[in-house]
């Protein structure tokens, strides 16, 4: 059995895997994106481009695919390291959003991967709107706003309601997957990582709505860096997050966080 210094190492590791990871991922998406623009553009350009073109979007969608499943395994291992370390060194505030968060729900990320629709089922997507996508969704009406990561099932035109999912809601006895009848107003939408435009741009010092890292739990935060790029991870202060007298900074996705929801109470 290896030393606590041992799963460090190899925790750092895995998260060089994460982000090298990641980058490859960004790096594909951006090549479909183009294809998929052109194609926008000038639908006629699939007959003329033949199968060549066809032939090179599907090998780029198997090589993203590959790279996702190769994250998930190389999350699910950094994740199993992190829970074979001590605890006894973390401050109370970040035991409680780990442990507590962590034991009640793992973090199932659905794959990224951008998937063109066919043209007839198009119009239909727009309506169903986010349906399969993961949201932050506020379940409860107490006053204290709790956020969580949760997954779009259907949307009720007539409603316009949206049955939501709590995929795996914890490891404890009572715990079942949960079903959830939402309006829209306790719905965020999560910047989509194949969409530029969907992408906001929080400045330094502005404060959001981010998902604490190693939970599916969203909380209040404030940015701490001006990012170059859109596709670059945030660097989050989060509230109430004092560890040993100072606030430590959190690496957090640009997917994981959102506009904080006005008369934010949490």
């Amino acid at each position: 059995m290896g030393t606590m210094n041992d799963t460090i190492t190899e925790s750092l590791e895995k998260a060089k895997e994460l982000d090298q990871l990641r980058k490859d991922q960004e790096e594909i998406i951006v090549e479909i994106n183009k294809i998929h623009k052109k194609l926008s553009i000038n639908p006629d350009m699939i007959e003329k481009a033949g199968d060549g073109l066809l032939l090179k979007l599907r090998s780029l969608y198997a090589h993203a695919k590959e790279l996702a499943d190769t994250e998930v395994n190389t999350a699910e291992a950094l994740l199993s390291l992190l829970d074979s370390l001590p605890v006894s060194g973390m401050s109370a505030t970040q035991r409680r959003k780990i442990e507590n968060e962590h034991k009640r729900r793992r973090l199932k990320c659905d794959s990224d991967i951008p998937r063109p629709p066919p043209a007839s089922m198009r119009s239909h997507e727009q309506g169903a709107g986010l349906k399969g996508e993961q949201v932050a969704a506020r379940v409860n009406d107490e006053e204290k706003a709790e956020w969580f990561v949760v997954k779009v099932i259907n949307y009720d035109k007539d409603t316009k309601e949206y049955e939501v999912l709590d995929e795996d809601p914890g490891d404890d006895e009572e715990s079942v997957q949960k079903k959830y009848k939402l309006p829209v107003s306790r719905i965020i939408p999560f910047p989509k990582r194949n969409d530029p435009s969907s992408i906001p741009d929080f400045p330094q010092g502005r404060n959001v709505l981010a998902v604490y890292p190693g939970t599916t739990a969203l909380y209040k935060a404030t940015v701490v860096n001006q990012r170059k790029r859109k596709l670059d991870d945030y660097l989050l202060e989060f509230e109430d997050d004092e560890e040993n007298g100072a606030m430590p900074q959190r690496i957090v996705p640009f997917f994981r966080v959102v506009a904080l929801p006005e008369g934010h109470r949490q």
